[in-house]
């Protein structure tokens, strides 16, 4: 068995043993998960640290055909838009499992599905067949359904219902796009992107918008972008704070993920469809940014902030050059160690307060310097301050705009503004507002796993932002791959 088909099927095998155990055996359900995941993040390391950032191409590839009439095989592969994808997963997977403790009720269910998530999102990414991929898509949906639908707030059975329907509606237009590309030899040496690359290579520019636009429509649910983000702000904020984490920090990623490996291979198409890419990423953003400025429940701030960060990433896609794509890369890391410390801070502060009203939290300063730490560190990280990872990020994005449309970045800078309006006014509401000093007594400050947790995902935020390289590096030899591909295909001038 190879790394990379052990480290996907360990949570799946993780979940069967928590399955198993009775009920005499109900302490061990918490150590036995967080054990696997930590494995599962040890692992992902370990994968990280062989990759050869200098290679082209799919590594660790490992391939077994299931059915020769159809061309699927149990084909999997890592290369450097996938693998840093794959150890946030991990890392997030494992944070969402230390941090369950509020969880009481069903405790086997709630980790059998955590666990499962996990299979479900790993294969996502590492997979280089599209049957394949679908499956592991579809796979998510299950134990995320009941994560929301049984563990999630007073709306959460409207929150899950939301959820299943604009995702299994995504599904469908991705499915049929899918199908229509079989029609055109999807015959590849099992890689995703070459699969793409040579049923492009026999459509008409019609059939060609036709099939991304289908993409667009399933993939955009899922990351999500205006207008397919309906399910988003309830779906976060009815979730348990845990799954929260893995459903802003992973969860979109998938879809930012499936959408860059379709339109890297169907250039002429993106050409085509860039106005209509670059005005739903600019709309998204702003759109996002004033809807997060208006809210006082944290949660669902924190929601309408992933619209308008996610809306980047189609921007610096949408580009079509190595600037833009690198920012897009960029972001979907960046704003998965944000949303996901958010996410997670959000959640500890509601446990200790019973309230994520932002006008219920005024003058937490001095009652929890820990935390206070952290949010401050996480939400000017959001702003995309100097330092931060997602200032690197917006970096390239802004690079890779200028270059492509010039002047019409303004409407960027917009966005930014008004991100740094909604975190600026987090911070003083939180912190600096003024509140009787016995409404704080007896307040307890993060323990030793929490600030552990969270303090890792603030400590990644900065080490991404003072060392780029580390993460351009990763990404460095698959982008110049992916700009070389477009190239080859846009006609000149194009």
């Amino acid at each position: 068995m190879g790394i990379l088909s052990l480290l996907l099927w360990m949570p799946a095998l993780g979940a069967l043993a928590v399955a198993m155990l009775g009920k005499r055996h109900e302490v061990f359900i918490r150590p036995l998960s967080l054990a696997v995941s930590i494995l599962v993040l040890l692992l992902s390391v370990l994968l990280a640290i062989r990759f050869d950032t200098s290679a082209t191409g799919v590594q660790f590839a490992e391939s077994l055909l299931l059915n020769p009439t159809l061309g699927s095989a149990y084909a999997l592969g890592v290369d450097g838009l996938s693998l840093p994808m794959i150890v946030l997963a991990s890392l997030l997977c494992a944070v969402s499992v230390m941090t369950s403790g509020s969880i009481t009720d069903s405790i086997k269910g709630y980790f059998v599905c955590v666990l499962l998530l996990e299979f479900g999102m790993l294969g996502v990414f590492m997979a280089q067949d599209w049957a394949l991929f679908y499956i592991y898509w579809e796979v998510t949906l299950i134990p995320l359904y009941f994560l929301i639908d049984r563990w999630g707030g007073k709306r959460r059975h409207a929150a899950s219902l939301n959820f299943v329907l604009y995702t299994m509606g995504g599904s469908i237009f991705m499915l049929v796009s899918l199908l229509a590309l079989s029609h055109f030899n999807l015959e590849s040496d099992g890689t995703l992107m070459t699969s793409i690359g040579e049923a492009a290579q026999g459509m008409t520019s019609l059939q060609q918008v036709l099939v991304l636009l289908g993409f667009l429509i399933g993939f955009g649910v899922k990351m999500p972008i205006f207008p397919l983000h309906g399910w988003l702000p309830l779906a976060h904020v009815e979730a348990p704070s845990p799954i929260s984490i893995l459903l802003s920090g992973i969860l979109l990623k998938m879809g930012a993920y499936g959408l860059i490996r379709v339109v890297v291979m169907l250039p002429e198409a993106t050409a085509l469809l860039q106005p209509v890419l670059v005005s739903l990423a600019l709309f998204g953003m702003l759109y996002g940014a004033l809807l997060a400025w208006r809210q006082t429940d944290l949660k669902a701030m924190v929601a309408y902030s992933s619209v308008s960060h996610m809306s980047m990433v189609l921007l610096g896609l949408a580009t079509l050059n190595v600037a833009g794509i690198s920012g897009a890369i960029l972001q979907m890391t960046a704003h998965g160690l944000i949303a996901g410390a958010l996410f997670l801070l959000v959640g500890l502060l509601y446990e200790r307060t019973g309230s994520r009203d932002l006008r219920d939290q005024p003058g937490l300063g001095a009652a929890m310097p820990r935390f206070t730490l952290l949010m401050s560190l996480t939400l000017l990280a959001a702003m995309g301050l100097p330092g931060s990872a997602s200032f690197i990020s917006e970096l390239h994005t802004v690079v890779g705009g200028f270059q492509r449309w010039g002047g019409w970045m303004v409407v960027f800078t917009l966005t930014m503004l008004v991100g740094a309006a909604y975190a600026l006014r987090t911070l003083g509401q939180l912190f600096s507002a003024p509140v009787a000093t016995s409404s704080r007594e007896g307040m307890a400050d993060l323990d030793r796993s929490e600030f552990l947790a969270s303090g890792v995902l603030v400590l990644l935020i900065l080490v991404c932002g003072l060392f780029p390289s580390v993460l351009l590096e990763l990404s460095a030899t698959t982008i110049s791959g992916i700009n070389l591909e477009i190239v080859s295909r846009l006609a000149p001038g194009q």
